[in-house]
Parts: C-alpha cells; sequence; structure tokens
C-alpha cells in the first residue's frame, strides 16, 4: 500500500523556484521567445513556462533549480509520471486557450545557482 503525502513547499523553495523561472524567462526572451504565461494552473498540476517561440512553436517549460547537485541532477527530478503530466497538462493548455493542433514542444532546464550567487542554465528543447 502506497500512502501519498503531499508536499509542503517552503518559502525557501517558492522563491528558489521563483528565480530560476525568471531567469529561464529572461534566458529565452533574449533568443526571441514570447512568455504567454507563467505559473499556469489547473486541478492536475501546473505549467512553470509557457512561450511562443520564434519558430512559431509553444513551448512548455518545466523549470527546475537547485543550490547543489547533492540530490543529483535537477532534471533527475521528472519522473515519468511528472512527464506524463505534464504531456496531459500541455494538450489542457491548448484546448483551453483554443490552440489545439498547434505545434508544441516541451522542454526542460535545469539552473544550477552556485555559492557567489551565479547561476547556470541548462536548456534541453523538445525532451517529451
Amino acid at each position: 500500500m502506497h500512502i501519498y503525502r503531499a508536499r509542503t513547499m517552503t518559502s525557501h523553495n517558492k522563491s528558489l523556484g521563483n528565480f530560476g523561472e525568471k531567469v529561464v524567462a529572461d534566458f529565452i526572451q533574449t533568443r526571441g521567445a514570447t512568455i504567454l504565461e507563467r505559473n499556469w494552473r489547473i486541478k492536475e498540476g501546473e505549467i512553470d513556462l509557457v512561450a511562443l517561440m520564434p519558430n512559431d512553436v509553444i513551448a512548455f517549460i518545466e523549470v527546475k533549480t537547485r543550490r547543489s547537485y547533492a540530490f543529483g541532477h535537477p532534471l533527475e527530478s521528472i519522473t515519468h509520471d511528472k512527464a506524463q503530466r505534464l504531456q496531459r497538462l500541455a494538450l489542457a493548455w491548448l484546448v483551453t486557450h483554443k490552440c489545439f493542433g498547434r505545434e508544441y514542444q516541451i522542454d526542460c532546464v535545469a539552473v544550477l545557482i552556485a555559492e557567489n550567487g551565479k547561476h547556470s542554465i541548462e536548456y534541453r528543447a523538445n525532451v517529451l
């Protein structure tokens, strides 16, 4: 029997996540993307960023921000179940916004923040 325990997000984790999402939004905007939505939420979950990319493809972007690799690479936290949920959320967004049939992709991004405050971005486009 599996007991599900909801994880509560601390204000520290939330601010870390918000920082990573802002960094990624700025990163893709400098490359010509337009942010359509941030933190779009429905009952099943949340999409961190939705963007219209320069090639007219809608990108659904999952951002994972960490301060170290102590618990593995940030993108390792995207499980099979999470990947399937991202697919369903992307389709729900497309239907809700009357964009069903549009070309889309799901991107995953790791943001690593070093002790000196600098950060690195590892952007993986069209991974799902």
